[in-house]
């Protein structure tokens, strides 16, 4: 405990210095969220494209745990699990809903799906870059694609008229859809996406994904309850007001927002000839993501006032879990906006995160 003590105050002069720093707490007890990893095993073989995973192939491919509620870890009413495959040209995803209920009534192309219940996909393949793909599906199959190209509570705007060129999907239902009269089991999706697709939101540089390559994605279900009348379905009211809807998810978010990026699990690549291991992310995790911690607070929370100091001001940030883990941390006004610096005793990185959200490792 004190060479981890003494360790910690030598990193602290190394990394900033003898300057006079103002110090100031902060609570981050609540604060962390731990992306989630899975690893994408490759596939030699065809998948047809219809909403049922019974190709022998799909074996190589591990479920996830059961989706969570976005916000905490409360189990859900109803269990979610999807599984990835990849090849050379596609990123194959089947997710299962369960559902006793199965119903839907948006049949139009990019249509704002969440309306009904459905199952999203969000896909990020640069760290470099703000632009990531989304993709929802409801119970009839009816597809909504979009493109952001930064989140939008950074200002992101959404191109709806981005559609997937070769986009492939399905949907399974076992039970009878928008039949009152009895209870369903589940529903199903699966759902081919070109990987060229997805790279070329981030420009013409990127050009193939190999083993070994790690994206940020997440996957959410949209739960709403529901009303039936005269055999029909719809959303649940209170009060003449929809009720809000559930959202269940791979990698908890923290808040009910899927548009934070940082909070998004990893996917992994894997390697043709390895099935079903763990990867190595090469960053202290935890150092990134209180860093992620603190720039919520900043941007949008308590911490906001520190956007009003003069360029070059710095703050050092004192709190139990950053010393807990031997995290040092530092506010930087910049011209720009400003800048959080992190740096541990794990690695030799030190991890910035500038206004935008972009994140680099030095």
């Amino acid at each position: 405990m004190f060479i981890n003590r003494l360790f910690f105050a030598f990193s602290f002069l190394i990394f900033f210095g003898c300057k006079n720093i103002e110090n100031i707490e902060v609570d981050l007890a609540n604060s962390l969220i731990i992306p989630k990893k899975y690893t994408v095993n490759y596939t030699e073989s065809e998948i047809n494209i219809d909403g049922i995973d019974d190709e022998s192939e799909w074996k190589k491919a591990p479920k996830t745990a059961d989706f969570i509620d976005i916000s905490n870890n409360i189990k859900p009413l109803q269990k979610t699990y999807m599984k990835m495959l990849w090849d050379d040209e596609n990123l194959y995803i089947y997710a299962r809903l369960y559902e006793e209920h199965i119903w839907g009534d948006i049949t139009q192309r990019d249509a704002v799906i969440f309306k009904n219940n459905d199952f999203e996909v969000f896909l990020k393949p640069s760290i470099i870059h703000t632009n990531y793909g989304e993709l929802e599906i409801n119970a009839l199959g009816t597809v909504w694609d979009l493109l952001l190209n930064k989140p939008y509570r950074l200002g992101g705007k959404a191109n709806t008229k981005w559609n997937i060129d070769n986009l492939k999907s399905d949907v399974y239902i076992s039970g009878t859809i928008n039949d009152s009269c009895d209870k369903d089991y589940y529903w199903s999706t699966e759902i081919s996406i070109p990987l060229n697709e997805i790279l070329e939101i981030n420009g013409p540089d990127y050009k193939k994904v190999k083993s070994g390559d790690i994206w940020r994605a997440n996957f959410s279900r949209v739960q709403w309850e529901h009303d039936i009348s005269d055999g029909k379905y719809s959303r649940k009211k209170e009060n003449n007001k929809l009720k809000r809807e559930y959202n269940w998810v791979w990698s908890r978010q923290g808040q009910i927002n899927m548009h934070i990026p940082e909070n998004w699990g990893f996917i992994y690549f894997n390697d043709k000839n390895e099935i079903n291991t763990d990867f190595d992310l090469k960053i202290d995790i935890k150092t990134e993501q209180y860093g992620y911690a603190l720039f919520e607070k900043i941007k949008y929370k308590e911490l906001k006032y520190l956007n009003d100091k003069t360029i070059d001001e710095r703050i050092q940030f004192n709190s139990n879990s950053l010393k807990n883990n031997n995290i040092s941390a530092e506010f930087i006004k910049t011209k720009d906006g400003f800048l959080i610096k992190c740096k541990n005793q794990i690695d030799d990185l030190i991890y910035t995160i500038n206004q935008e959200g972009i994140i680099k490792y030095k």
